[in-house]
């Protein structure tokens, strides 16, 4: 009678276990539901599951960041096991009775609850490594889309540009030759200097749409990236003054020489500095700095503005696309700095967040020689903050 109790109970014990990783099971498999609700519905899966669950509590911890049970304590008498996540610990798991119970087989725990204990751990952790490989594989076609979506795009703006170009140079030619004439009466004067002003702004379009679509190849030569930053921002510090931004420059004093095209580049900081300073309406702080690592030379361009949602960040590059009022931007500022980085080789980063201000971060692959120990000439170290 004794021994058929005995297997009851352990088959009840059983039955709890097996419920519980089947929950588990059913909770990681529920859709829409996020890593924090498996993980917090998991620890309250766990309880329940073992011997004395009346005085049981759960706690599962994934990097530094706790989900508990009510009622869970560090003093109990505890049960715990690792999160191991591609061969590192990344949390645990623990279960504690908050009230002294008779010793088992580990302390108060049963041997069948180290096997439930553990193998929770191993499935948090293939859950959270599955979630995680999903997020790559979303991420990664996101950047696919993304691309194929701006090759196109560049596609349709290389034919625009070419079709529209002819008639507008044709446009410009007519109305410059009309404004030679002797004698024009003034309201016509003033309508042909529109007509000029219109067809200049419009063949700039065309000119960012060509650079856009990399149809305007680089003339490349070998270039100090320092030389080309002080050089625009000799432009632009008198901009920067009126704004009330300041101005801090962090230029490397040594970088190696990169082969790129310096109107391009110089069209690239501008792009970059016009726009820090427009999301700083109110002033702020603009840094640029330079440098290099493993091949690559780079540049930097951080604001201390408005910052940019993620929605907004997935748009930046699209032609056309802009936050801006009507007056204020055609949208063309970023997809030409993409379509010039590119043309050079390079990437592009950005960091951004409401409130938080954004960051560019330009890489271009140094000039051969200079991979070779040859380097720009030493300019003046200019590591230290300037404020311009």
């Amino acid at each position: 009678m004794q021994d058929e109790l005995a297997e009851q109970a352990a088959l009840r014990e059983r039955v709890k276990e097996l419920t519980c990783l089947y929950a588990l099971a059913q909770l990681a498999d529920r859709q829409g539901i996020s890593l924090e609700e498996v993980l917090q519905g998991t620890a309250e899966l766990l309880p329940p599951a073992w011997q004395h669950a009346e005085v049981a509590a759960a706690r599962i911890v994934l990097d530094a960041r706790p989900y508990a049970t009510a009622g869970f304590r560090e003093d109990g008498q505890a049960q715990s096991a690792a999160i191991m996540i591609d061969g590192q610990r990344r949390g645990r798991v623990d279960v504690v009775y908050t009230e002294p119970r008779p010793v088992r087989d580990e302390g108060p725990f049963l041997k069948e609850e180290r096997n439930l204990i553990d193998a929770v751990a191993r499935q948090l952790g293939l859950i959270i490594q599955r979630r995680k490989a999903d997020e790559d594989a979303k991420r990664l076609q996101d950047q696919l889309r993304h691309a194929d979506r701006l090759a196109t795009i560049g596609q349709l703006a290389a034919g625009v540009a070419h079709e529209v170009n002819e008639p507008l140079s044709n446009i410009l030619g007519f109305a410059q030759l009309a404004q030679r004439h002797q004698g024009l009466p003034e309201p016509a004067a003033r309508d042909l200097e529109k007509v000029v002003a219109s067809a200049l702004h419009a063949r700039e379009i065309v000119r960012k749409l060509m650079l856009f679509a990399r149809q305007t190849p680089p003339q490349k030569t070998p270039i100090s990236l320092n030389a080309v930053v002080e050089d625009g921002l000799s432009f632009l510090e008198s901009r920067c003054a009126r704004n009330e931004v300041v101005l801090v420059r962090k230029l490397s004093g040594s970088l190696p020489v990169i082969d790129a095209d310096p109107s391009q580049l110089n069209q690239v900081l501008v792009n970059l500095v016009v726009n820090a300073i427009q999301a700083m309406p109110e002033g702020g702080v603009l840094t640029v700095a330079t440098g290099a690592s493993a091949g690559w030379a780079w540049l930097v361009v951080e604001d201390t503005g408005a910052g940019m949602s993620q929605e907004v960040l997935n748009q930046i590059f699209t032609p056309f696309f802009t936050t801006k009022d009507v007056d204020e931007g055609t949208g063309l500022g970023l997809p030409v700095v993409h379509g010039i980085v590119s043309g050079h080789n390079g990437t592009i980063r950005v960091q951004s967040a409401p409130g938080r201000g954004t960051r560019f971060e330009v890489r271009l692959p140094v000039h051969t020689d200079a991979r070779m120990g040859v380097t720009a000439p030493q300019e003046e170290d200019r590591a230290g903050d300037e404020a311009g």
